[in-house]
């Protein structure tokens, strides 16, 4: 009985369309919900420093005197509380997977000084 069975879905899966994709050339598209990764708008942030207070895992460091936003992308759980705590609204979350990454590094967004 078990083999009429295993027959019956190898026939089947012949006339149908194949489940796997072919990973470089087709890219699986993004899920619903998919919360990706942290962007900074560096010409709306003022560096106030609400989103590194907000961040639960401490994955963000605002550095006034340089003028600097950095996030380290290893320790961030995408949580968003840092979007929603922004008051400027120049945090986002974009729904597309990052790429792999080969060494552990900071992504640090240098913002421009508004008075000059």
């Amino acid at each position: 009985m078990g083999s009429f069975k295993l027959g019956g879905m190898t026939l089947g899966s012949l006339f149908k369309k194949p489940e796997t994709l072919l990973y470089p050339l087709e890219t699986k598209p993004a899920p619903a919900g998919l919360k990706g990764h942290i962007v900074n708008d560096a010409s709306l942030c003022i560096l106030c420093g609400i989103c590194a207070k907000a961040c639960p895992a401490d994955a963000i460091v605002v550095e006034k005197k340089e003028r600097t936003w950095a996030i380290d992308p290893f320790r961030c759980v995408q949580c968003s509380s840092c979007v929603r705590a922004c008051p400027k609204a120049c945090l986002h979350m974009l729904p597309t997977y990052t790429p792999i990454a080969t060494a552990q590094s900071c992504t640090v967004v240098e913002v421009p000084d508004p008075k000059a």
